[in-house]
Formats: structure tokens, sequence, C-alpha cells
């Protein structure tokens, strides 16, 4: 039982090296993107058409207008 504590103690610093992991494994290409002066417009676009498609997502399933 002594094991079982010691382990659910350890879980949260679990999660936050798990979401500590996927973000710098998710920004890491964005990075090597932006090394390219051709590809440095590209980021804003994708940032920003996934952030519209976020937000029209999110209004229709909430039913805002």
């Amino acid at each position: 039982m002594n094991n079982l504590w010691k382990n659910i103690k350890k879980f949260p610093l679990f999660i936050i090296a798990v979401f500590i992991g996927f973000f710098l494994t998710t920004i890491q290409p964005i990075f090597k993107l932006l090394k390219n002066k051709k590809q440095k417009i590209l980021i804003p676009v994708i940032i920003g058409t996934i952030f519209i498609i976020t937000y029209n997502t999110l209004r229709l399933m909430l039913e805002i207008e």
C-alpha cells in the first residue's frame, strides 16, 4: 500500500513532463521553418488559419451568433 502512494505522488510530475515534451516537440519544427526567409510568412498564415477554424468550430458548437 505504501508503494501505491509513492506512485500516486509521482503522477503530477509525470503529467507536467508529458506536456512540456509535447510542446517542445511541437514547437521545434516551427523554429526550423523560421530559419528560411521564404517560409517566415507561412507561420502566421498557419497560426491564423488554425485560430479561425477553432473560432468558427466553437462558435457553431455553442450556437453563438
